[in-house]
């Protein structure tokens, strides 16, 4: 199972600018650090637009960046299916992308 999000825009016909998915067994991780909800639930937030989506995902990465190798340990999958770095580097490039394109629509598949 996994989590797709999504960047898109209508109104110029440029339709989908950004895609990427990422395992669920990281959820706990992203809960710990504060990140499951802009990434799994944005419209629960009021996200519609990746500029509204950014101050949420800086100040996970922020969390996110400053956890202990202890606490990375202890919020990793126990199915070794998922990493820290893999959702660290999901998550720099998901709000570089919304930086890139502020004003396109945010859009997830759960």
């Amino acid at each position: 199972m996994s989590l797709d999000v999504y960047l898109y825009h209508t109104a110029d016909n440029r339709g989908e600018l950004y895609w990427r998915k990422i395992t669920h067994n990281l959820a706990r991780m992203a809960t710990a650090t504060g990140l499951y909800k802009p990434l799994w639930h944005p419209k629960e937030l009021g996200v519609e637009f990746a500029e509204d989506l950014s101050p949420f995902l800086e100040k996970g990465l922020i969390k996110l960046a400053g956890l202990s190798e202890e606490e990375i340990k202890a919020l990793s999958p126990k199915n070794g299916w998922g990493t820290y770095d893999g959702l660290l580097q999901f998550t720099r490039l998901y709000f570089d992308a919304c930086a890139e394109f502020p004003d396109a629509y945010v859009s997830v598949s759960r």
